[in-house]
């Protein structure tokens, strides 16, 4: 076990520093390219081959320290009644993880030795050539670890059954499940922790939870038996894999190992040969990701990790407190505002939420405002990290879908801006005629705060100059939009070193947290191109779109029944996982009905947010409430202070979908 541990945090270690170096490269051949007019060979396909390398040598560190996003609110509740049922159906997922990537290795492995035997490589002879032995290599090795990580989980669990609640070792972790809030690490984009890890209630009976997993895997294999001797239609088996996939969803499973298990057992029945299926697992691994535009999931990510430790968001409050703070709920404008600034340099939600938690929220309080109202703002202004671009999410959309990055961040830039706007004008209105909810202002709230006005205002230069740099690079035509990534990375970098808010033992934190957010977010996107595939063959979303296609809803009909779907998703997923589960059914049936896709990319985004801020798992809720850590605040104040912000969010929501040139005014 001790070399075990030992393998997979050394290749862990050989990923992140391997994502990071990314930046330099693609730095480096911008700088060539600009300065000297001599771009670096085959930058595009080294990062595309270097992203599979990342995401394999670090999927098993992933897997053992529980990163794989899930949704356990009935695994909770289960857990609470029966330990030992719970208990079995983690047995049953791990089981289910170490099969899926196990036929994934066997997939993997002929293909690597026929890459080896042919010296396999890619690019043109006589110009560059670059081997791809080593990358299937990867693949072949980052898969079986990662099923090994899934496997050493039972043996853990067999010598752990007196363990108790709060006495977990660093081993009592099961796989797929994160360990720690997102405000316990440093803020990631689209992997969502659902706040405890499976194993949480105590001992456990043997018996009962081995029986458990037994019964699990005789009713999935019965079920696949079944669907293979009665040989189901195409659409049959698409229809039963939907249903399949929301179940272990619902139960608990990783939401990546249930696409991706899910995806491959339809193929089989589809093809009726799984070898067939353990052929595409194969190709989805190795042949999914490597794109240079994938390159923008590290690389802005990374930008975002280095913003939040140079503190860039704290002087982004103090700028605004300077501008708003003397006017009555200027406080709250001020936040909003901060929010939408920092929104425009991380593209993530959650890292606002869980540094103006810790930097508004107690100004605010301090002013005079209720901490119902200082959280509930703070929740609500978060969701602009999605919207505004760079946003990750509208990246994530624009590979799903295959259309501009660059056309869905400027499609974003008025909606962010209308959103920001109520938002600063509802809390002007509740300050001045809702006292009771956003508290008795002290009058004069900005005094004392004058003397700093013009370091503060000094202080956003490097918030502006990395704007600039992103935004203006890519709007300019200078930089596509993983150059901008890879530029703003190094420029976030450079800010935080000459701000001298880095450490080395900060650096290794930023990297390796990259990593991983880099990996649970590929990972999932590997799977769900399994999932979709299969579907594909089955024909169901071609039907579906033509079925509501003729029902006569129209385009509105449709988009009325999909906002409600986003929201009730967004409660208990994360908001990749709902991207990738929906948009491959969502997408056809938009195309068919006429719809604009990267209109319909900046109304999915704002609808997927609006779960952000919604009970029973509310990820910004969440977030805040770990980093607050104040037990007078509780989950339940944060909620209900966010709600008239969900409200704002939803209407705002519904007018993008009423008024399409919104979103298109710059197109």
């Amino acid at each position: 076990a001790a070399i075990f541990r030992r393998l997979i945090q050394w290749m862990n270690g050989a990923g992140v520093v391997w994502v990071f170096a990314l930046t330099f490269l693609i730095c480096a051949d911008i700088t060539g390219r600009t300065l000297f007019d001599s771009p670096l060979q085959a930058v595009p396909e080294i990062v595309a081959l270097s992203l599979i390398a990342c995401v394999f040598l670090q999927l098993a560190f992933a897997v053992h320290g529980g990163r794989l996003t899930r949704a356990d609110i009935l695994l909770s509740q289960i857990r609470q009644r029966n330990a030992g049922v719970a208990g079995g159906l983690e047995r049953f997922f791990a089981i289910a993880g170490a099969l899926v990537l196990l036929a994934m290795t066997a997939g993997a492995w002929p293909d690597f030795l026929r890459a080896f035997r042919t010296s396999e490589f890619v690019g043109v002879e006589g110009i560059y050539t670059l081997p791809i032995t080593p990358i299937k290599f990867i693949v072949v090795l980052g898969a079986a670890t990662a099923a090994l990580s899934f496997l050493s989980f039972l043996g853990r669990r067999s010598e752990g059954q007196s363990r108790t609640t709060g006495s977990r070792s660093a081993d009592d972790t099961s796989p797929g499940t994160d360990t720690k809030s997102d405000a316990d690490e440093t803020p990631t984009a689209g992997a969502r922790s659902t706040g405890a890890a499976w194993s949480t209630a105590g001992a456990w009976s043997t018996a009962g939870a081995w029986s458990t997993a037994a019964v699990a895997v005789a009713v999935t294999s019965v079920i696949v038996a079944a669907a293979w001797s009665l040989q189901l239609s195409d659409r049959a088996i698409g229809a039963l894999a939907i249903v399949t996939v929301l179940t272990f969803i619902a139960l608990g499973m990783p939401i990546a190992i249930a696409l991706l298990g899910v995806g491959f057992a339809g193929l089989g029945l589809l093809k009726r040969d799984f070898g067939i299926a353990t052929d595409t697992l194969s190709l989805a691994a190795q042949g999914t990701i490597s794109e240079y535009v994938f390159a923008t999931v590290p690389l802005f990510v990374l930008m975002g990790l280095f913003v939040s430790v140079s503190e860039i968001g704290r002087d982004s409050f103090r700028a605004a407190q300077q501008v708003f703070g003397r006017i009555r709920g200027g406080l709250g404008v001020a936040t909003v505002a901060a929010n939408s600034v920092f929104a425009a340099i991380t593209g993530i939600s959650i890292a606002s939420a869980a540094i103006f938690s810790k930097i508004a929220v107690p100004e605010m309080v301090e002013r005079g405002y209720t901490p119902k109202f200082a959280v509930g703002l703070t929740a609500g202004s978060s969701v602009l990290g999605m919207l505004i671009p760079p946003s990750l999410l509208l990246i994530i959309y624009g590979v799903i879908a295959e259309v501009s990055i660059g056309g869905l961040f400027l499609a974003a830039i008025v909606p962010g801006v209308i959103l920001a706007a109520a938002f600063a004008i509802a809390v002007l209105v509740m300050a001045r005629f809702w006292p009771g909810f956003v508290g008795h202002i002290r009058p004069g709230e900005a005094s004392g705060i004058g003397t700093g006005r013009w370091d503060s205002l000094l202080a956003v230069f490097p918030v502006a100059a990395l704007i600039l740099l992103v935004l203006g690079g890519i709007y300019g035509g200078i930089f596509t939009p993983t150059e901008a990534g890879a530029a703003g990375a190094f420029a976030a970098l450079c800010i935080a070193l000459l701000r001298r808010r880095l450490t080395w033992p900060g650096l290794w934190d930023v990297m390796r947290e990259t990593g991983q957010v880099t990996v649970t977010i590929l990972f999932l996107i590997i799977s769900a191109s399994t999932f979709s595939r299969m579907l594909a063959l089955t024909g169901l979303p071609s039907d579906m779109a033509g079925y509501l296609a003729g029902l006569g809803l129209g385009l509105a009909g449709f988009l009325s029944g999909y906002l409600v779907l986003l929201i009730v998703l967004g409660t208990v997923l994360d908001s990749t996982s709902i991207l990738l589960i929906l948009l491959p059914l969502a997408l056809p049936v938009v195309t068919e009905l006429g719809g604009n896709l990267i209109w319909f990319g900046v109304v999915t985004v704002i609808g997927v947010e609006i779960g952000l801020m919604t009970p029973p798992l509310g990820l910004s809720v969440y977030v805040i409430k770990s980093s607050l850590n104040d037990p007078d605040i509780s989950l339940g104040a944060i909620f209900a202070g966010s709600f008239p912000f969900v409200v704002i969010t939803f209407v705002v929501t519904v007018l993008l979908m009423a008024f399409p040139g919104l979103s298109l005014l710059f197109l």
